[in-house]
């Protein structure tokens, strides 16, 4: 496991890192919305960015980009004009936004309230089929089970389809099959904080097939299969814990490994919850890692162990104050990351290295 940490800008870094050789990229890049004045948020990055992202990704490799609300399309468009194939998209929906609104004095305004945002995910085209990519690259497909959600069982039992078949006294039932997993929920694309607020769009329902009998034949069927046939149920229930769960960064993880560093002021505001906010009366408004648009370790490790292969190399262009790269040591991954300022960058070595203390972080530049 090895950690290397680039200043400078990724257009001009990746061209250095050898060709196929990075096994999933996770990155969080500039929104172009201006963010409270920053220069690095004047444009969402072109699709020069993401040809030079291609090249060092192997075969298969997945791609996990963050993007804004209102301009995440023009995100997506650059990496699929890049040459990447769009395969879905996550959402992180949290309940702390806080509406960057324009007050009329009225009861009107000019935005909503920031509830989440999206994950584009993307994948470097296969060579040949998926298992053949898998073989050669070890990249190409999602590590499901290593992400369920949950450890109870999901196991239910369902119709198999329109298959039927006799008894020995020639009476005919409907076959069954056992699915599901005892290993948890298959993983969504649907990540949530946890907050009250989420949590309450999302009430304790069972879902799934409910017991009773299913109306209505099937095709050409007579007697009992043309008034209805049964079903079972598929004893899955619960809310928004059917979703990964993700709390935003904490004041202790977003200062992890920064003792040393003198604390400055945190220059905007992002919800009550959010360390550094101007919402909160009392709430601290200095910070030793004052980069404003931190994410959660544990959301970022999730990520990076859901699409790395075990052991991979993991890639961040836009490195930030490292939040990607703490995730990847987490997961044991190698980490590259490339990061435009100085200041930023020392942050994110510091937060790293305090994720395994005594990891050489090598800095390339």
């Amino acid at each position: 496991m090895t950690v290397t940490i680039h200043t400078g800008d990724c257009r001009e870094v990746m061209p250095t890192i050898d060709a196929d050789s990075i096994d999933a990229i996770v990155c969080d890049p500039p929104y172009g919305l201006s963010f409270m004045g920053q220069e690095w948020d004047h444009g969402v990055p072109g699709v020069e960015f993401w040809t030079a992202a291609l090249r060092v990704a192997k075969p298969g490799a997945y791609l996990l980009a963050f993007g804004g609300t209102r301009t995440y399309h023009r995100l997506a468009s650059a990496i699929e004009d890049a040459g990447w194939d769009l395969r879905d998209t996550l959402m992180w929906v949290y309940g702390s936004g806080f509406p960057k609104s324009k007050n009329l004095g009225d009861g009107r305004g000019t935005a909503l309230k920031p509830a989440w945002e999206p994950i584009i995910m993307a994948r470097k085209p296969l060579m040949g089929t998926v298992a053949a990519n898998v073989l050669a690259y070890g990249t190409g497909v999602l590590n499901i089970d290593l992400c369920r959600v949950g450890t109870e069982s999901t196991r239910r039992t369902k119709l198999g389809g329109s298959n039927q078949f006799p008894h020995e006294d020639d009476a005919w039932v409907p076959r069954t099959v056992s699915v599901g997993s005892d290993d948890g929920r298959w993983p969504a694309n649907l990540i949530h904080d946890g907050s009250a607020a989420v949590l309450s769009a999302f009430p304790t329902v069972s879902s799934g097939v409910p017991m009773g009998v299913k109306a209505g034949g099937q095709g050409n069927a007579f007697g009992m299969f043309a008034g209805g046939i049964p079903v079972t149920g598929y004893g899955d229930s619960g809310s928004a814990a059917r979703f990964f769960y993700c709390a935003k960064s904490s004041r202790a993880d977003r200062n992890d490994g920064l003792e040393a560093f003198a604390e400055k002021s945190l220059l905007w505001s992002s919800g009550e919850q959010s360390p550094g906010t101007f919402q909160t009366e009392g709430t601290k408004r200095a910070a030793q890692n004052n980069h404003p648009t931190v994410k959660p370790t544990d959301l970022m490790r999730y990520l990076c162990r859901l699409v790395t292969p075990p052991g991979g190399v993991v890639l961040d262009p836009f490195m930030g104050s490292g939040s990607t790269g703490r995730g990847a040591i987490a997961e044991g991954c190698s980490f590259v990351g490339i990061e435009l300022d100085q200041a930023y960058a020392e942050i994110a070595r510091c937060r790293i290295n305090a994720m395994q203390p005594g990891l050489s972080l090598g800095a390339a530049s």
